[in-house]
């Protein structure tokens, strides 16, 4: 029996595969308050909004913090389907992310399990609970598939 991913993971994975079919690297995020509630959702923009930093993880925390009106983000969750690189570990860090969920790890520019792994460096004032794998074969599948139509 095959487990249903929970919903907020879901809706990532929607706005990863919108942002796809835009030509964008298909990742999605959504940021939930403490009881689950849907605050924002995103997926990358960075071709469309000619940003680099349009990123689904910033996107999301820039709505998410828009509506609650603060730039902290206190007791929500980030939900995307790529292990968050530096620029997007320290956004949900800023933010006071409270859990951060991730689908498919990035061994080339992740910054939470790779790489820097920022939540462990010593000038990381706020540190997430990290959750990684959610989703994880799901993930991969839909970036191997995105890059291998490019090439």
């Amino acid at each position: 029996m095959k487990l249903k991913l929970p919903e907020a993971m879901s809706l990532a994975f929607a706005e990863a595969e919108a942002a796809g079919l835009r030509g964008e690297v298909p990742v999605g995020a959504v940021v939930t308050d403490r009881a689950g509630a849907v605050l924002a959702t995103a997926g990358n923009r960075t071709l469309e909004l000619n940003d680099p930093t349009a990123h689904a993880e910033l996107l999301a925390i820039r709505q998410a913090a828009k509506k609650l009106g603060t730039e902290r983000l206190i007791g929500c969750d980030l939900h995307v389907t790529l292990e968050p690189c530096a620029m997007c570990a320290a956004a949900a860090s800023f933010a006071r992310i409270r859990r951060l969920y991730f689908a498919a790890a990035d061994e080339k520019m992740g910054a939470v399990e790779h790489g820097v792994r920022f939540f462990t460096q010593a000038t990381c004032h706020h540190a997430p609970e990290v959750y990684g794998g959610l989703g994880e074969e799901r993930a991969k599948v839909l970036l191997r598939d995105f890059f291998k139509a490019r090439r």
